[in-house]
C-alpha cells in the first residue's frame, strides 16, 4: 500500500460548548465545536464543520467531524473524520484520523470509494494554550491499494 498526498486543511473553532462530568475516576469533558477553515492540495476550497469530541480522563481525546469542503470549482464534498488525539506534546498536540468523503461531481468521485488517513496537531497561539487561539491542520491522504507480494 502507499499513500497519495491529497489535501491539508487548516481550520479555527469559532464558537465551543462543553459540560464536564465529574466522577471518581476523573473528569471526562463532552464539547460542540463550529469550525472554519480552508483546504489546499489536490482539494482546494473552504471547509465548514463540527465536531463532537470526547475528552476522556486521560486527556486524551476522541473526535468526530462532520463537514463540507467548497471547493474553488465548485464542488461540494461533504467528510467525515474520527480518531484519537494526544494531550501532547504542549502547543502541538497530536491527531491521527481516518476519513470518508462523498461527492456527486465528477472530479471528484473516486473519493467515494477512498479511504483516507490524516495526520495533525492542534497548535496553541498565543502564551496560555487555554486562553489563545488554537489552529488545527491536518494532512490528509489517499490510502492506495498495492498487489502483496507473494
Amino acid at each position: 500500500m502507499k499513500l497519495r498526498p491529497l489535501y491539508r486543511v487548516r481550520f479555527r473553532y469559532l464558537e465551543s460548548w462543553r459540560v464536564d462530568l465529574q466522577g471518581t475516576l476523573g473528569t471526562e469533558r463532552m464539547m460542540f465545536l463550529l469550525a472554519e477553515g480552508e483546504c489546499e492540495g489536490r482539494i482546494k476550497g473552504k471547509f465548514h464543520a463540527s465536531n463532537f469530541p470526547r475528552r476522556r480522563v486521560d486527556r486524551h481525546f476522541i473526535p468526530r467531524v462532520a463537514g463540507a469542503i467548497d471547493t474553488d470549482d465548485g464542488a461540494v464534498i461533504l467528510c467525515e473524520y474520527q480518531g484519537f488525539g494526544r494531550p501532547e506534546p504542549a502547543g502541538r498536540r497530536e491527531v491521527v484520523l481516518s476519513a470518508t468523503h462523498w461527492t456527486d461531481h465528477a472530479n471528484y468521485g473516486f473519493l467515494n470509494d477512498a479511504v483516507c488517513v490524516g495526520a495533525g496537531e492542534v497548535r496553541a497561539e498565543g502564551a496560555d494554550e487555554k486562553r489563545g487561539q488554537t489552529t488545527i491542520v491536518i494532512d490528509f491522504s489517499e490510502l492506495v491499494w498495492e498487489p502483496i507480494a507473494p
